[in-house]
C-alpha cells in the first residue's frame, strides 16, 4: 500500500469511504490529519476537492494549507467557511477573513465572511455596507445589507436604517430579472414602507 504522503487522493478517498461505512468522525479526523501532515499543499488541495462539502475533511486539510501558505487568501476563505458551517465561532472566522482580506483585497468571499462574523447587528450592517460599496455589482452583499438594515431598523426603531433597507431593496428590485424575485421584493418593500418607527 502506498503511503498517504505519496498518494493523498487515494488516502483521503479511503478515509471518507470508511467514514461513510462506520460513521466514526474521530477516526476520519485522525486519518485526514495524518494525510495532511504528510502531503504538499497543492496535492492536498487537489485531493480534497471532491470532499469540499465535508468540513471534517476541509478543516484539517486547509489548516495545513493555511499554515504552509500565509498569503493564500482563497485557502483562508475555504477554511473560514468550514469553520463557520461547523459553528467554530465568529472570532476565529473573523480573524481568518481579515487575514484573507489583507492578503487579497479583491477576494469577495473574505469580505462576506468578515461581515458575517460581526456579532453586533449595527456593526454587521455597517460591514455589509462596506462590502456593498466595494463590490457594487454583488447582489448577495446588497441583499445582506438590506436584511441587516431592516433588522436594525426594527430592533432600534432607526428611520435611517429603514431608509437604507428600502433603498437597497428597491435597487435589487430594479435589477431583478425574474417575476417571482420582483414580486418578493415588492412585498418586502411594501411591508417596510408600512412600518411606523
Amino acid at each position: 500500500m502506498r503511503s498517504s504522503s505519496a498518494d493523498p487522493v487515494a488516502a483521503l478517498a479511503a478515509a471518507v469511504e470508511q467514514y461513510h461505512l462506520l460513521g466514526d468522525v474521530g477516526a476520519l479526523l485522525d486519518r485526514v490529519t495524518a494525510v495532511a501532515k504528510g502531503a504538499e499543499p497543492d496535492a492536498l488541495i487537489a485531493a480534497a476537492a471532491p470532499f469540499r462539502d465535508l468540513p471534517e475533511v476541509v478543516i484539517p486539510v486547509y489548516e495545513r494549507v493555511v499554515a504552509a501558505r500565509a498569503d493564500d487568501a482563497q485557502s483562508m476563505v475555504i477554511l473560514a467557511n468550514a469553520y463557520w458551517l461547523t459553528g467554530r465561532g465568529a472570532d476565529v472566522v473573523g480573524e481568518l477573513a481579515s487575514r484573507a482580506i489583507a492578503a487579497d483585497e479583491s477576494n469577495r468571499g473574505a469580505w462576506h465572511l468578515w461581515a458575517l462574523a460581526e456579532s453586533s447587528p449595527r456593526a454587521r450592517m455597517e460591514r455589509w455596507a462596506r462590502v456593498a460599496e466595494r463590490f457594487p455589482a454583488d447582489q448577495l452583499a446588497r441583499a445582506a445589507l438590506a436584511d441587516n438594515a431592516a433588522s436594525v431598523a426594527g430592533a432600534e426603531h432607526d428611520p435611517l436604517a429603514l431608509d437604507l433597507a428600502v433603498r437597497t431593496f428597491e435597487g435589487l428590485w430594479a435589477e431583478a430579472s425574474r417575476d417571482d424575485e420582483r414580486r418578493a421584493l415588492e412585498e418586502t418593500i411594501a411591508k417596510l414602507k408600512g412600518w411606523s418607527l
